[in-house]
């Protein structure tokens, strides 16, 4: 049977060079640190970058494949029978070898994995001689991901905080001026609900109903009419926007992305207005038929004017 592996690890950093620690106007004697960069410099980032990129390359080698952002690593890799299930744990203890010998510590306790399917299999994976504990959810980089794909439980975290951002700014705020509330709404509580839509886009309609706002005086309107009366779209508008935005941007090449891993382009040369028709393969899943690259294709009309 098929199913993915995901894996999150994450690097601890130390100094380069001498190093020395201020209390108030006392410093301490300087120290020297023969592994990792300074926390905290500008330039310490890119030189961690550079320090760990051969990594990269070499779990390539073994037929891993890796995502990196910052010092947090995402190793995958599609498995079929034991022979990949091997892979996976010799590129684990590589890695865990590779870090030893760099001085660098992992942080083990933070790891963890995570199978995208919808039975867990059984078999485990250890990292440095600790057994990593697989979980149905992890977040990464801001976003809930679930063993079955389902947006549904970074939703309801989403919403949850949203609601409590939006309960802080009712308590704080002694004005009960609509504008200045919808300001703040803008400002602090939209972007939450809004963050990395492209990834995590609902279908389901109770998911896209949680989604929403109240504002003091506007308990007697829906929702709908609410958001007419304060000129704002609705956010399912707002989420098909960020989606034709990204698609454009991948198709004509504005970000370092390769189309073809994302859109497959009609083979016909019959189309009257214009080469860029991109063609949709039957899906037989709903979470690969909501997913970006598939519901932008065949994007449904969303009223401008709210309903």
């Amino acid at each position: 049977m098929v199913f993915e592996v995901f894996c999150s690890l994450g690097y601890s950093s130390c100094s380069l060079v001498e190093l020395s620690t201020k209390v108030g106007s006392s410093l301490s004697d300087n120290a020297d640190l023969l592994s990792g960069v300074i926390q905290g410099s500008v330039i310490g980032p890119l030189m961690f970058l550079i320090f760990i990129d051969e990594l990269v390359d070499l779990l390539a080698n073994l037929g891993i494949t890796v995502k990196v952002f910052a010092d947090d690593f995402k190793l995958y890799i599609r498995i079929i029978n034991e022979v990949d299930v091997t892979v996976l744990q010799e590129a684990l203890n590589f890695l865990f070898t590779w870090a030893e010998k760099r001085q660098l510590s992992l942080s083990i306790d933070k790891c963890c994995v995570l199978y995208l399917r919808l039975a867990e299999p059984a078999v485990s994976f250890s990292l440095g001689g600790v057994n990593l504990h697989s979980v149905s959810s992890c977040r990464d980089l801001r976003v809930t991901v679930t063993s079955d794909l389902s947006p549904s439980v970074h939703i309801q975290d989403i919403v949850v905080k949203a609601h409590q951002r939006s309960n802080a700014i009712h308590r704080c705020f002694l004005s009960r001026n609509v504008s200045l509330l919808t300001r703040a709404f803008l400002v602090y509580v939209r972007p939450l609900v809004e963050y990395n839509s492209v990834v995590w886009s609902p279908h389901l309609k109770q998911d896209i109903n949680l989604i929403e706002k109240r504002l003091p005086g506007f308990g007697k309107y829906t929702y709908s009419k609410r958001l007419e009366l304060l000129d704002l779209p609705i956010p399912e508008l707002r989420r098909l926007h960020f989606d034709l935005v990204w698609a454009y941007k991948i198709i004509f090449g504005h970000v370092d992305m390769r189309s073809d891993d994302f859109f497959e382009s009609r083979s016909t040369k019959t189309t009257r207005v214009h080469p860029y028709k991109l063609f949709k393969r039957q899906c037989m899943c709903t979470v690969r038929s909501s997913f970006f690259t598939k519901r932008v294709v065949t994007t449904r009309s969303v009223k401008i004017v709210n309903m």
